[in-house]
């Protein structure tokens, strides 16, 4: 049977999704909203402004209409930054079959109400559609250079996740299963927020012990809070959860630390979102995780920091004061509530 698929966001990510998906043989057709910029990649069979000299195969066509999506495929990959997940997934609609699979590579949470992208996926479309995460320690350059890499893709549908698996596993990318969409998609969101943080510290000119501490309790926060929401702990210690947290606060090829490298430098958001001209999902991850937080009383104050820096203008090395000054408390202590 002739794979098709479907990938919807021409930037980083997506186009290098559907070079990969490309390479493995699949007839792929990857959508972006900016007519302009779908047409450039048609003529130069490259995207040049995200991954330049990453040269299209035959089988990958773009387009700027999204009914053609419905047409080509029934299976598509959402890679649209999370705040445009809804709105896409709510202009696709009518193109598409009531057959359809849903499978995206979006970190992040809706920001209208925090809520988890598998859940907009259930409201747009219904519960029973087939729906999957990708997710893991990945950056768009790597994958797209055919550099090893490995993710995981979660789905509550077996068959659905070793499907997609398949379009995308080849001997430079290995792709794992899961079932667990909740703990994957909680990692790929917070991290974010702690990538940022990370690059605060290191831009105020701390070492690796510092990072190193972030990282850790960091990943605390994250798992207090996915498993709060219903994922299972050993998630967290997986590629979704610790990988990509590894990935994206030690990395410069992260935009999120780099725009905290930028605040901990002392220059403004408004600055470091002109330098960086991507999207930076931490912001507003920081604010929804912040509001999860609070909705249900939990204490993660390395989001708190991060949340008040972006939110409140509070100086980047008063955060980190702010940290350090808190109460002495058992390491082990902090763990214990994983499972309550």
């Amino acid at each position: 049977m002739l794979c098709k698929i479907g990938i919807l966001g021409a930037g980083s990510w997506g186009t290098a999704l559907a070079i990969l998906a490309a390479r493995n043989g699949c007839q792929t057709l990857l959508w972006g909203h900016n007519a302009n910029h779908m047409e450039a990649l048609r003529q130069d069979r490259q995207n040049k402004r995200y991954l330049p000299e990453q040269l299209f195969s035959e089988n990958l066509h773009v387009t700027a209409d999204l009914s053609e999506i419905g047409t080509f495929c029934n299976l598509i990959l959402v890679c649209v930054p999370s705040h445009a997940f809804k709105d896409t997934l709510t202009r696709i609609k009518p193109h598409l079959s009531k057959s359809v699979k849903i499978a995206w590579a979006t970190k992040g949470f809706n920001p209208e109400d925090g809520a988890l992208l598998h859940e907009i996926v259930a409201e747009v479309f219904s519960p029973q559609t087939p729906a999957a995460i990708l997710s893991g320690p990945t950056f768009a350059r790597e994958v797209a250079a055919d550099l090893p890499t490995a993710v995981t893709i979660a789905s509550t549908q077996s068959d659905f996740a070793n499907q997609l698996a398949g379009i995308l596993h080849s001997g430079r990318f290995r792709a794992y299963t899961s079932t667990d969409i909740v703990g994957v998609e909680v990692g790929g969101a917070v991290k974010n927020v702690l990538a940022i943080a990370a690059g605060i510290a290191d831009g105020l000119g701390f070492g690796a012990n510092t990072r190193a501490a972030l990282i850790t309790r960091g990943l605390g926060e994250i798992i207090r809070l996915g498993i709060k929401l219903g994922g299972k702990q050993e998630t967290f210690m997986g590629l979704s959860g610790l990988g990509d947290l590894i990935l994206t606060c030690t990395d410069n090829q992260s935009r999120n630390r780099r725009f905290g490298l930028a605040l901990g430098q002392d220059k403004s958001k408004a600055i470091a979102l002109r330098e960086i001209r991507q999207e930076i999902e931490g912001i507003s991850a920081a604010k929804e995780t912040w509001l999860l937080a609070n909705k249900y009383s939990m204490e993660m104050p390395i989001i708190e920091q991060t949340y008040r820096v972006l939110y409140e203008d509070l100086a980047p090395l008063t955060a980190v004061k702010n940290l350090l000054a808190r109460d002495q408390k058992s390491e082990y202590q902090l763990e214990q509530t994983f499972e309550s």
